[in-house]
């Protein structure tokens, strides 16, 4: 059973967010990733999707999500089970960080429009 622990898992930025990789193929996993999403105050990032389901479980604050003409708050506590394809846009308005786990199936890839599909680093 593998164990990835704080310290030697890794850790990825950009410049909406930092990442910190759990549980992806090359640490192990075969069927699900799993990463710890800080999404950084103030930052309204463009928008995406995702070709498999992902599930974002919120740790602490809060962030605004867009999908179409749907606008949520998601906030500590809270679970949002994001569809495939479903194009939605992340906004963190506060003066904290947004924190949460995010599964996404092993293979999932990022669908930015007008880029090609993409397998996020910490998801690898």
């Amino acid at each position: 059973m593998p164990l990835i622990t704080a310290a030697q898992a890794p850790r990825f930025e950009n410049d909406h967010a930092d990442f910190v990789g759990l549980a992806a193929p090359s640490r192990g996993s075969t069927e699900n990733c799993a990463w710890r999403l800080s999404i950084k105050p103030g930052v309204d990032a463009p928008p995406h999707a995702l070709d498999r389901e992902e599930i974002f479980i919120a740790l602490s604050g809060s962030m605004i999500v867009t999908m179409g003409d749907e606008t949520l708050t998601v906030a500590a506590g809270d679970a949002l089970i994001l569809p495939a394809y479903q194009q939605f846009a992340m906004a963190n308005p506060n003066a904290e960080p947004f924190e949460a786990i995010v599964v996404l199936p092993v293979g999932g890839q990022g669908l930015i429009p007008g880029q090609p599909p993409v397998t996020a680093p910490w998801a690898r």
